[in-house]
């Protein structure tokens, strides 16, 4: 090969260098735009502002729950007339029935209070008839027709002595004694019997009406809890004026059934002394008959005296 054959191939040798150096720079400046934009995009990406979280309605705007809350808690009166004024109304017929009862309650206390107070006056006076009189005719002049047990006491012995005035010349007065007793006895049941008419109903009260308030108080927290759910909420607001409603029920079964158990138990011990006086009247009408018999046998002018 020649001198120019070499200077020539040199040359395309240079030129096919330049060619690829300046391929491989045009194929670098394009890729560099490429790149460019995946480097911008995260910025804008980090950049994008969180989601907004909903605004509350305007003051004109309720929710469709609210109206109902407000219904159940605003016009509530706490006071006792206030509750029982917004009770259901089976809450409001137990109410008005435990009041019923304590008026019946007060009313049994204050007629028979009078009853037994007249009553034991009567009895005692009749015992102490009895016991300062002889014989028995003067203990039923004493006592009259008055009417009261001491007095009817003494009656019946004269009536079944004399329904045997001549059986007593021929046989002791056992028998009759045992009869004027059996007489006594039922007369001290039946003034005893009579004394307590209308206390049954005390006791009656006394162990019904805690119950009948319970019912009151169940009822009234069911209605409540109903309430609650149809507010669909737990405020306090909401469920205290439904329970204390529910409670005033119980707080009036007390009220009425407290004094009914204490004044029947007062008018038992007070039946117990009546019959006592009673028990006194009957042992001394039957010293008096004991004491008649005793006096057929001693002189009339004795028993005149005796009299």
């Amino acid at each position: 090969m020649t001198k120019r054959g070499r200077s020539v191939s040199r040359n395309g040798l240079l030129a096919a260098l330049a060619v690829v150096m300046l391929s491989a720079g045009s194929a670098a400046a394009q890729e560099q735009p490429a790149t460019q934009p995946r480097v911008t995009t995260e910025p804008a990406a980090a950049a994008q502002p969180a989601p907004v979280a909903p605004t509350a309605p305007a003051a004109g705007q309720v929710a469709p729950a609210e109206p109902s809350a407000i219904s159940l808690t605003l016009p509530h009166d706490l006071s006792p007339w206030g509750m029982f004024m917004a009770a259901d109304i089976i809450v409001k017929a137990v109410m008005i029935g435990l009041a019923f009862a304590s008026l019946v309650t007060w009313t049994v206390w204050l007629v028979k209070s009078l009853e037994f107070l007249f009553g034991k006056l009567s009895a005692r006076r009749a015992a102490r008839a009895i016991g300062n009189a002889a014989t028995l005719l003067q203990a039923g002049r004493a006592l009259g027709n008055s009417g009261g047990p001491g007095a009817l006491l003494v009656q019946a012995a004269e009536e079944e002595a004399a329904l045997s005035p001549g059986a007593l010349d021929h046989v002791t007065g056992d028998g009759l004694k045992e009869r004027v007793t059996s007489r006594l006895s039922r007369i001290e049941a039946a003034a005893a019997r009579r004394m307590s008419r209308g206390t049954g109903v005390l006791a009656t009260i006394g162990s019904t009406a805690p119950f009948v308030g319970l019912f009151g108080t169940v009822w009234g927290i069911m209605n409540a809890f109903i309430g609650i759910s149809q507010a669909q909420t737990t405020n306090l607001a909401v469920v205290a004026p439904g329970i204390a409603e529910a409670l005033l029920a119980t707080a009036m079964g007390l009220v009425a059934a407290i004094p009914a158990v204490v004044i029947y138990n007062v008018f038992v011990r007070s039946i117990s002394g009546y019959r006592q006086i009673l028990a006194d009247a009957s042992a001394g009408v039957e010293r008096l008959v004991s004491r008649d018999l005793d006096f057929r046998t001693v002189p009339p002018a004795t028993a005149l005296a005796a009299e």
